[in-house]
């Protein structure tokens, strides 16, 4: 009888423990409009979502709209947004951030300049998070992509990979985004392969982009979506990826301002759950339960601006 219990309790001991569940909150496409009347409003929401307590904050991009100036103080003040959160936070580049800054009302910049300073000052420590609680990650920063950064945190993988709107900066009437967006995609679709790779033990994988690949005519089963130039290395990618690793993944993306959830794959990998976040003049997040041990891990639950 001391034998087998001293075979179970070895057993038990040697049993991993299982993640605890815990919450992040979700936010992109903000905050748009004029500096006066929307910042006030955006520091509401911080507010709040500071009081959630949530373990991680993912921001999808677009600190700005695109009919703001993307003048080196607007993104200061972006930045020092993303470093108010209490919880270490991940961000990913949106278009409005660099490649439509080349619109008169964004100030005419060269959109590749704007996202040079951007790698340039955002992610001068490429190897940690945002946020006033900030942890370690690991980024693409060696291939100079230090915007692509993953962390496990509870047995999930969180990965971000700059997949922007704007057809991913494929903009064929210009070489100069031609050429990035070559360099870029090949780099990024690499990544999210090697992330999924990393994540092989993990009990589920998030991923954040910022570009709807989908928008409101997709339909799931005929991938339509691929008519978008700009994705069309980087969706298969994550359709097969997600199929190889059989566990459930969340993809977090904003760029067309319609909190939605839904399954953009249900025949070709039913794992994956789509979430476009809130933004624009919905200036709201959401708030995201994961429970790893269940086999549907995610829950959604609107956190909305008091203002």
């Amino acid at each position: 009888m001391l034998r087998s219990a001293c075979v179970a309790a070895a057993l038990l001991s040697a049993a991993p423990a299982l993640a605890d569940p815990f919450s992040f909150v979700a936010l992109g496409d903000m905050p748009y409009g004029a500096p006066k009347k929307v910042w006030p409003r955006y520091e509401v929401l911080i507010d709040r979502i500071n009081a959630a307590a949530p373990a991680l904050v993912v921001h999808v991009g677009d600190t700005k709209s695109g009919s703001t100036e993307c003048d080196d103080g607007m993104l200061d003040q972006q930045l020092a947004y993303l470093n108010s959160f209490a919880a270490p936070t991940l961000y990913s580049p949106g278009d409005n951030e660099w490649t439509d800054c080349h619109r008169k009302k964004a100030g005419r910049f060269d959109p590749l300049e704007r996202l040079a300073r951007i790698r340039a000052t955002y992610f001068n420590a490429p190897e940690t998070s945002f946020g006033q609680t900030r942890v370690a990650v690991t980024s693409q920063a060696g291939k100079g992509y230090p915007e692509n950064a993953r962390l496990m945190h509870e047995g999930v993988m969180f990965v971000t990979a700059h997949v922007v709107g704007s057809n991913n900066n494929f903009e064929i009437r210009d070489p100069a985004a031609v050429a990035e967006f070559f360099a870029r995609d090949k780099a990024t679709t690499k990544w999210l392969d090697q992330s999924f790779d990393a994540a092989k033990d993990a009990e589920a994988l998030v991923l954040a982009i910022h570009a709807d690949m989908f928008e409101f005519d997709y339909r799931p089963g005929k991938e339509s979506w691929l008519r978008h130039s700009g994705f069309l290395n980087f969706g298969p990618m994550l359709q097969a990826k997600a199929v190889e690793f059989g566990k459930p993944v969340l993809l977090i993306f904003g760029d067309s301002h319609v909190h939605r959830v839904f399954r953009p794959f249900p025949k070709t990998a039913p794992n994956v759950t789509a979430l476009e976040v809130f933004g624009a003049d919905d200036m709201h997040a959401v708030e995201v339960f994961v429970d790893p041990a269940r086999p549907a891990p995610f829950g959604f639950r609107p956190l909305l601006n008091a203002d």
